[in-house]
């Protein structure tokens, strides 16, 4: 695929926080900081191209972390971080919370509104995804307050013919989004070199969501959202034609990284040895941990709590 959108620098900086992630991952708190300060400190020097690199490259999880691990928690919280600096140069203010549970990730505030945000970002070999990876009714708890919530998605993972994501979405006042649509905001905010604008239809799309029929159609749902942006400024239209093909090509590069990695793992198993195959499968059935589990269940106390004497 011929790549015009997305540039080199952009696709370097990513193979660049892929290994960056992998590496730091040890203490979650401060590896967060750290990755907090070193974004900021990319954007600063590189300016909102930086930004805009990550904004269109962050949805797919690297294949190489594993499930659940520190560096799939930490990519996830860069991810949030990404999306915060986006809302930032639109003219909000916004920090990502340190919380990690029962709460939305990102707050962001604006004279006229304010609203709770969320980025997700999935392994492309994941499959069958459902309502719960999306989170739509837990964010309309985690509000805290606030009229809105929004979820932040890379969409091609998004839900293509019904789903009950749109139906929530619509019923709970909370803006399913994808990068992409972002991307085309944070342009036009760019380009226009207003921020009152920009803020104006951000809160005209949290208004189109919270006014719709609740449907489990998609092309419902992403036709207002889509109407809204469009028939705003005229000027959106290029930006979006653009936003689009680089949406194309952060699939193919997604796919091309994905791919690569696990051309490599099958490679590396293939030359493994018969003891270093037995070992491999032990450690990712992780039994030596069930079974180290298994030995610190001991008997405990409670039994004779209250009763000394009955031993």
């Amino acid at each position: 695929m011929n790549i015009k959108i997305i540039t080199k620098q952009q696709i370097t900086s990513r193979n660049y926080w892929v290994n960056e992630i992998a590496e730091l991952s040890g203490n979650f708190g401060e590896d967060s900081d750290k990755v907090a300060q070193e974004l900021s400190q990319e954007i600063k020097a590189n300016g909102t191209e930086a930004l805009l690199g990550h904004l269109r490259l962050c949805g797919s999880i690297p294949e190489q972390y594993r499930h659940d691990s520190t560096e799939e928690k930490l990519y996830s919280k860069y991810t949030d971080l990404v999306i915060a600096k986006s809302f930032e140069t639109l003219g909000l203010t916004s920090c990502v919370l340190l919380e990690r549970a029962d709460a939305a990730d990102v707050e962001c505030v604006s004279e006229a509104y304010s609203f709770v945000a969320d980025a997700k970002a999935f392994r492309l070999s994941r499959t069958a995804k459902n309502q719960k990876d999306f989170k739509v009714q837990a964010m309309d708890t985690w509000k805290r307050g606030k009229p809105y919530a929004m979820i932040v998605c890379p969409i091609y993972q998004l839900p293509t013919r019904t789903s009950q994501i749109y139906q929530q979405a619509s019923t709970r006042s909370v803006c399913v989004f994808s990068y992409t649509h972002l991307l085309v905001l944070l342009r036009y905010c760019l380009g226009t070199r207003s921020n009152d604008k920009v803020l104006q239809l951000l809160n005209q799309i949290f208004k189109t969501v919270d006014a719709l029929n609740p449907t489990k159609n998609a092309l419902s749902y992403w036709g207002a959202i889509n109407s809204v942006i469009l028939d705003f400024d005229s000027s959106i239209r290029y930006i979006w034609i653009e936003e689009k093909k680089a949406s194309e090509e952060s699939i193919f590069i997604a796919k091309e990284e994905a791919l690569n990695y696990l051309a490599s793992e099958r490679e590396r198993m293939m030359r493994f040895t018969k003891e270093e195959a037995i070992r491999e499968s032990i450690k990712s059935s992780k039994i030596d941990n069930k079974i180290r589990t298994v030995k610190s269940v001991s008997f405990n106390s409670l039994l004779f709590s209250g009763y000394p004497l009955v031993k």
